[in-house]
């Protein structure tokens, strides 16, 4: 009888300890699944949906209508830049004396031109009995109509102001 308790007592005592193993693995597994949710949480986020598969294709779709508004925008900055490179907002003023034997610099030209040197010139010639007032369309810096060294100058002037 003493054999068959030691080889029970061996049976529970293996029992025991395979069963202290497994308890242990649990508690390892239960661990490592309760970093798996929290890494799982935090992958999935606030976006109310729990099947990874279905997060990828919110996300995707998400990144695709910014995308879409990404290009949008782009092309709306490109517009925007056209636009300001071909407002003529940049101003040159030159004034001269027209005629040696007279006064002082009563006469003026006005340079205003855009980046890509498109606008008009206007002068001013003033004498003592009158004044004459002429404007000139410009076209890469240049005019259809012969330009006065005061005009190159303004527009000289216009050019280099930022």
């Amino acid at each position: 009888m003493n054999w068959d308790e030691n080889i029970w007592l061996g049976i529970v005592a293996g029992e025991g300890l395979l069963l202290l193993i497994v308890l242990i693995w649990v508690i390892a597994l239960t661990s490592r699944l309760s970093k798996l949710r929290k890494s799982h949480r935090k992958l999935v986020g606030e976006t109310g949906v729990t099947q990874l598969e279905d997060v990828l294709d919110v996300l995707h779709h998400r990144l695709g209508e910014v995308e879409s508004k990404q290009s949008h925008q782009d092309n709306r900055f490109l517009q925007q830049d056209k636009r300001l490179t071909a407002l003529k907002g940049r101003v040159g003023v030159h004034r001269f004396n027209a005629f040696s034997d007279q006064g002082s610099d009563l006469s003026f030209s006005i340079a205003i031109v855009n980046d890509e040197q498109d606008g008009v010139v206007i002068t001013g010639i003033h004498s003592r009995e009158q004044a004459f007032l002429y404007a000139k369309p410009l076209d890469k810096g240049q005019s259809a109509y012969m330009l006065s060294p005061e005009e190159k100058t303004a527009i000289t002037q216009a050019m280099q102001k930022e």
